[in-house]
């Protein structure tokens, strides 16, 4: 049987979408990565109870999302689309119960900075304020890509190997520190953290880019790897 692996859906309680309506959203593609790897994929909507999920669930997947926000204020001209506060505890409650329960998590973008606050790491909220010395991070889509360091000895170069094709960047917040019992697996060629692990986990990653767009060894490698965890 495939396993069942959960996503995270993003909140729009802002009418975004449609004036004075709440919507849940996301990129189908999360969806069909999972199912190309051979998972079966199933939104969670925001609720009031996400430890009742986990009697079905093997595994969970946060996606890209919004901004986390800030504990300080920002020059002008730095804008925050920040994510609901109702998205925001589901998703810090949901990312608790998978590593109390050892359920493989895969974290993206949004998935992999709040894996790292929940692990008590530490943000970059703007990364050119915080991290002036890096290089753009908002890169244009389709094209835009940046190179990728791999860490020797980690999950991410056992998945993607140490040479792996370039990654698409689509963020201006960052993981400064990626938390307790967490490692970095890899970096952008200006320093920035791209990849971070639980060694200890049967499966707790998180990435800065999105594999879920790109075909080849990124989307195939690490969401193979993420299902053949998961079941």
């Amino acid at each position: 049987m495939a396993p069942l692996i959960g996503i995270s859906t993003c909140l729009d309680d802002r009418g975004r979408w449609k004036a004075k309506r709440d919507y849940h959203y996301i990129d189908s593609a999360y969806a069909s990565a999972i199912e190309a790897a051979g998972g079966t994929p199933v939104y969670l909507p925001v609720q009031r109870d996400p430890s009742a999920l986990f009697r079905s669930l093997d595994g969970l997947l946060i996606p890209g999302g919004d901004d986390l926000p800030a504990p300080r204020d920002y020059p002008s001209g730095v804008d925050f689309e920040l994510a609901p506060a109702k998205q925001l505890d589901f998703d810090r409650r949901l990312i608790a119960e998978a590593l109390e329960r050892s359920v493989p998590v895969l974290g993206i973008c949004y998935g992999m900075q709040l894996l790292a606050e929940v692990r008590g790491g530490a943000l970059l909220y703007d990364i050119e304020t915080d991290f002036p010395q890096a290089g753009p991070h908002r890169l244009a889509e389709p094209d835009g890509r940046h190179a990728l360091q791999i860490e020797a000895g980690t999950r991410m170069s056992q998945v993607l190997g140490e040479d792996p094709p370039p990654v698409n960047s689509l963020h201006h917040q960052g993981v400064d520190s990626p938390g307790a019992g967490m490692r970095v697996s890899a970096r952008a060629e200006d320093g920035l953290i791209e990849a971070i692990e639980d060694e200890g986990a049967q499966f707790c990653v998180g990435v800065q880019w999105h594999p879920e767009k790109l075909a080849g060894i990124h989307r195939d490698g690490l969401f193979g790897a993420f299902v053949t965890a998961c079941g």
